[in-house]
C-alpha cells in the first residue's frame, strides 16, 4: 500500500486529494485499487500512516520507549467534559452554536458552574482545564474577548431561549409555568440598572436590579429578564404573560405566582385563555372572613375549597408553621424582656440618664422585630416596662399558619392538584438561591446594560447545569460543587515523542469517581488532541509588597 497525491486545477482553483492505494497483479498485469480517500484527514494524520507504511516491517524501530517517549502531567478534563457533555444533552451547545462566540459563551457557562468569578478568572480557568481542546475553540482568547462576547449573548438571547424552550418542550406540551422576582445588590453606583429599592439581600445603601425568572413546572428556567432596581414586582408580570403569547407562541397556559406578583389588577389583564395560581395576603383573608365568605373554623391541616364570584379558594392551617410562629413570637419577646431588664439596670446606675432615650431605644427593638402591633413599652418612675395588647396579640395568632389559594381554574383540577403546583414555586426560590449564592449572580460589577443582561443570563444556563446534576447525583453523599470538584482532579497525560506534542491520554477511572461518571451515563474519551492556541490574561494580579 502507498499514498497517492492527486491535484487538479479547475479555472483558478487547486483541488488536492490525498488517497490510500493498493498494487497488484491480475492475469500477469499490474494493477492499482483505492482502499479509502484521506483528503479529509489531518495533515499530521496523514503523516502518521505514511510513516507507518515506511516502517511497517519494523514499526519498533521508530521509536525508543526509554529514550522517545515523555509523559508529563496535563490540563484538568473530567469536570469540564462532564459539564459539555450535560450542555449537549440538555440542548445548550445546540441553542448558542458551533460559531467562536457561541463557543465561548457556552465556556461562560461552564467556567461559572466550575468555579464562581469575572472573566478575569474564567480566562485563568482555561488555562488549568482543557476548554479549548473538548470546546474546540479554534482561537486564543483573553478576557476582554469574554467580555465583548456577553454582548453577543445579550444580543441573542432570545434566540437562544427559543431553542432551549423548544427542547424542554420536545413532544409534552407545556401549560404551566413558575414565576418569581428577586433583587441582588451592586458593587459601585455606576449599573445601567441600579437603583435604591426594596433589598432582599438586606444590604443597606447599595443599589440593587430586580430579576424575574420564568420556570416550567419541573422548575427548569426558561427565561430571565432583568429590570431596574426600584421596579415593583407587579409591574414584572404581564411582561411575562406577553412573552408566553406572542414570543413562544403558547395559547393556554397556568401561571403560578406568590401573593405579591399575581393580583388583581394583573388578573384582569390576563388573555382569556391564560389561567392563574396565587395566594391572598393576611389582609385579603380578614376581608373575606368580614364578608362572611371564610370563617375561622374552616382552617385546618386538610385542604377545604370555596368558591366565591366565580373564583376558587382553597384554604389550610400548617401546624408546623402555626408553632413556628408562635415560638419565634415567645422568643423574640424574651429578647425584648431581656433588653428591658438591662435597661432598667442602667437607669438605676445612672441617675443623670434620660428616660425617653431608653424608651425610644427599646421601642426601636420592638419595631425591628416586628413585634409593635401588639407590644407597648412604657414606663413607671424611671422603670421600664412592656405592656401586651392581648386583644391585638389574639387577632394575630387567629391565622398563625393559615394560608388562601386563590385560582380560576376550571374543577377538571382539583384542589390538591392547586396546593401541588403553589407549593412548587419553592423550586423557582431555589433557583434564586443557587444563581445568588452558589453562581454568584451577587455582588455584581458589571456596568452596562447588555453587560448585566448576559450576566444574569450565563447564571440561569449555569444553574440549568446545576440543577440537573443535583437530579442525577441524588444518591451521592456529596454537594454538587464537591462531585465537580472530584472531577476536576482527573487530568489528562500529556505523551511526547521526541520532545513533540502528540496527544492527551486520559486515564481510566476508578472509585467515587468512575461512579459519578455511570450516574451521569458518560464516558471520557481516550485521548484528546494537543493544545494548537492559547489563552492569555491582559491583566496581571497584583503582588503585595512586603
Amino acid at each position: 500500500m502507498h499514498l497517492v497525491v492527486n491535484k487538479s486545477k479547475h479555472g483558478k482553483k487547486i483541488y488536492q486529494s490525498i488517497l490510500l492505494r493498493q498494487s497488484y497483479r491480475e492475469n500477469g498485469k499490474v494493477k492499482k485499487r483505492t482502499i479509502a480517500n484521506l483528503s479529509k484527514c489531518k495533515e499530521e494524520e496523514i503523516e502518521a500512516i505514511r510513516l507507518a507504511l515506511k516502517y511497517k516491517d519494523n514499526l519498533a524501530c521508530l521509536i525508543n520507549a526509554k529514550e522517545d517517549i515523555e509523559i508529563e502531567q496535563g490540563l484538568s478534563v473530567g469536570a469540564v467534559y462532564v459539564l459539555y457533555e450535560i450542555a449537549k444533552r440538555l440542548g445548550i451547545v445546540s441553542a448558542l452554536g458551533k460559531s467562536e462566540e457561541g463557543k465561548l459563551a457556552l465556556w461562560q457557562v461552564i467556567s461559572r458552574t466550575l468555579r464562581v468569578g469575572s472573566r478575569l478568572s474564567s480566562t485563568r480557568l482555561a488555562r488549568e482545564h482543557a476548554a479549548i481542546e473538548i470546546l474546540k475553540i479554534e482561537k486564543g482568547f483573553s478576557e476582554n474577548d469574554l467580555y465583548a462576547n456577553l454582548k453577543w449573548l445579550t444580543r441573542n438571547q432570545e434566540k437562544i431561549e427559543k431553542k432551549l424552550l423548544k427542547k424542554r418542550r420536545g413532544e409534552k406540551e407545556l401549560k404551566l409555568f413558575l414565576y418569581d422576582v428577586t433583587s441582588s445588590y451592586l458593587e459601585g453606583e455606576h449599573n445601567f440598572f441600579g437603583e435604591y429599592g426594596y433589598n432582599r439581600d438586606k444590604k443597606k445603601g447599595k443599589k440593587q436590579i430586580v430579576v424575574g425568572l420564568l420556570c416550567d413546572s419541573e422548575g427548569y428556567p426558561v427565561s430571565v429578564e432583568v429590570y431596574k432596581g426600584n421596579t415593583n414586582d407587579l409591574k414584572t408580570f404581564l411582561p411575562q404573560v406577553k412573552k408566553l403569547k406572542e414570543r413562544y407562541g403558547f395559547k393556554e397556559v397556568i401561571f403560578v405566582g406568590d401573593r405579591g406578583i399575581i393580583k388583581n389588577p394583573q388578573i384582569e389583564k390576563l388573555p382569556s385563555e391564560f389561567r392563574y395560581i396565587t395566594a391572598i395576603s393576611k389582609e385579603e383573608i380578614r376581608r373575606l372572613m368580614k364578608e362572611k365568605v371564610i370563617a375561622v373554623g374552616i382552617f385546618d391541616d386538610k385542604l377545604t375549597e370555596i368558591e366565591y364570584e366565580g373564583v376558587r379558594y382553597v384554604v389550610r392551617r400548617n401546624p408546623e408553621r402555626e408553632a413556628e410562629l408562635r415560638y419565634k413570637r415567645e422568643e423574640k419577646l424574651k429578647y425584648l424582656e431581656d433588653k428591658v431588664k438591662k435597661k432598667n439596670e442602667y437607669l438605676l446606675g445612672h441617675p443623670r440618664a434620660k428616660v425617653e432615650v431608653a424608651l425610644r431605644y427599646l421601642r426601636g427593638i420592638a419595631k425591628k422585630l416586628n413585634i409593635d402591633k401588639w407590644v407597648e413599652i412604657l414606663n413607671k418612675e424611671r422603670e421600664c416596662y412592656i405592656k401586651i395588647d392581648e386583644e391585638k396579640l389574639k387577632k394575630i395568632k387567629e391565622l398563625d399558619g393559615c394560608y388562601v389559594l386563590k385560582s380560576d381554574l376550571s374543577r377538571e383540577y382539583s384542589k390538591e392538584m392547586i396546593h401541588e403546583k403553589y407549593k412548587s414555586l419553592g423550586l423557582v426560590e431555589q433557583a434564586f438561591r443557587d444563581c445568588k449564592s452558589t453562581l454568584e449572580l451577587r455582588p455584581i460589577y458589571v456596568r452596562t446594560e447588555e453587560s448585566t443582561r448576559a450576566h444574569v443570563f450565563v447564571a440561569m444556563l449555569s444553574y440549568i447545569l446545576l440543577k440537573y446534576l443535583e437530579e442525577k447525583w441524588s444518591e451521592v453523599d456529596m454537594t454538587v460543587s464537591e462531585g465537580l470538584e472530584s472531577l476536576s482532579k482527573i487530568c489528562s497525560q500529556l505523551i511526547k515523542v521526541k520532545g513533540k506534542k502528540c496527544c492527551n491520554k486520559i486515564p481510566k477511572q476508578v472509585g467515587e469517581r468512575k461512579k459519578l461518571l455511570s450516574l451521569l451515563n458518560i464516558k471520557l474519551p481516550d485521548v484528546l488532541p494537543v493544545r494548537k492556541v492559547e489563552v492569555v490574561t491582559m491583566k496581571k494580579l497584583k503582588r503585595k509588597q512586603n
